[in-house]
């Protein structure tokens, strides 16, 4: 089994931000980077769990869910991963969301 605790800490962290952010900080496109992020990962755990099959859109639930939803989406992930390389990849791409969201 694969240590994911690095990649759920740097979610948490960032879903953290994301829960204290002002609305218009989540309205300039923290909530939109959020979202995507928890997309590509849904997107990523669903590939593994069923190869082949083309993998269900994370629907926009609102700004005020996408701390939500990229949890959801890397702790669905964090179950599939395999190796620590794919941990360390999961963890670039929530840090790079973050700052890219800004929070």
């Amino acid at each position: 089994m694969v240590d994911t605790t690095r990649l759920t800490q740097a979610v948490d962290h960032f879903a953290d931000r994301l829960r204290a952010a002002p609305q218009s900080r989540l309205q300039r496109g923290a909530a939109a980077e959020a979202l995507a992020l928890a997309r590509r990962l849904a997107a990523w755990a669903q590939a593994v769990e069923a190869p082949g099959v083309d993998p269900r859109v994370m629907p926009d639930a609102g700004m005020f869910a996408a701390a939500d939803q990229i949890t959801v989406a890397v702790h669905d992930l964090a179950v599939v991963l395999e190796s620590d390389d794919q941990v360390s990849e999961a963890v670039r791409l929530v840090e790079e969301a973050q700052k890219r969201a800004g929070v």
